[in-house]
């Protein structure tokens, strides 16, 4: 709650209101549309369910010594932010199924944590021992 050692953070924040409050649209948008992908590919894919429930979590507006305003905003981040955790574990185990190969590694780039369990990137062999004789010369 940085935000309250500010001075003028009314003037200073009030302009951004919007730009955060209204990110609620694209999120709940992508959040119908990940859930949708989610229920109906990983039975196809036969990979478990990503339990909800272990990244979204909404309870600070609970606390008492908290005003309306900082409650309806902690309910916000905390969907959010665990909204957008839950969305990169279904692209994670998405990627794995369909391309577990690692990137090539750069001076900048950062890889996701899932990537260690993925195949080296340029490892032929290693390609071919987990995959060359499943293979198909087309499309999948």
């Amino acid at each position: 709650m940085k935000y309250l050692l500010k001075k003028n953070r009314l003037i200073r924040h009030l302009p951004i209101l919007p730009f955060i409050y209204g990110a609620i649209i694209p999120l709940v948008l992508i959040d119908i549309w990940t859930e949708v992908y989610h229920r109906i590919s990983f039975p196809l894919y036969g990979i478990p369910y990503i339990k909800r429930r272990d990244y979204i979590k909404i309870d600070r507006q609970k606390l008492s010594y908290l005003n309306p305003l900082q409650k309806i905003s902690c309910a916000y981040c905390g969907y959010a932010n665990g909204l957008l955790q839950y969305i990169v574990k279904i692209v994670a185990e998405t990627e794995h199924y369909w391309c577990g190969i690692q990137h090539k590694q750069s001076k900048n780039f950062h890889a996701p944590s899932h990537h260690k369990k993925f195949l080296n990137y340029g490892d032929e062999e290693q390609y071919m021992r987990e995959y060359g004789r499943k293979k198909t010369k087309w499309l999948f």
